[in-house]
């Protein structure tokens, strides 16, 4: 198995981003991939709430809180993160989906919710695919239907290994 194959799930806010994500993992799962997520958050979140116990060490001045129960980890770290340090944090990924990201190079499924936005936000030559419920058509990007995730969960299979047959 080589490097995960990275695809960011992109589009505008509330366009359906999560739930597209949500609904093709357990298609993408049963196929047998390993598949990781990468979330960016535009906003300041608290990975650690106040009051539990890694919050409190966080509060009372600690670079960083570590908690695992055997079958899981967490890990947080005050420090500045790319998405590529993220990435390498899954090696053991056959696919690596990322939340967000619409204004970067990488290859992306961009969703278009008629009740959000009526175009497309990504640069062209990013688009592995459209995910909308519009009559949106771009020259050679497959437009497919929002609602429906086993169509994109499909294609990227077929895109996963179209990419592993040229990474050969």
């Amino acid at each position: 198995m080589g490097k995960p194959v990275v695809i960011a799930v992109s589009g505008v806010k509330n366009s359906g981003k999560t739930t597209l994500i949500e609904t093709m993992l357990p298609l993408l799962t049963e196929a047998g991939l390993n598949v990781a997520v990468v979330k960016h958050d535009g906003h300041c979140f608290d990975p650690d709430p106040p009051g539990t116990d890694t919050g409190r060490f966080m509060a009372a001045g600690a670079a960083g809180t570590a908690i695992f129960d055997g079958e899981k980890f967490k890990i947080v770290k005050k420090q500045p993160v790319t998405e590529d340090v993220l990435i390498g944090q899954f090696p053991e990924a056959d696919l690596i989906l990322l939340e967000g990201f619409k204004h970067t190079a990488w290859p992306k499924l961009e969703v278009v919710r008629g009740e959000i936005s009526h175009a497309p936000v990504s640069d062209p030559a990013t688009l592995v695919a459209l995910v909308t419920d519009l009559k949106l058509h771009l020259p050679g990007i497959p437009t497919l239907p929002l609602g429906e995730p086993k169509a994109a969960a499909d294609l990227l299979l077929d895109y996963i290994q179209k990419e592993r047959i040229k990474d050969a």
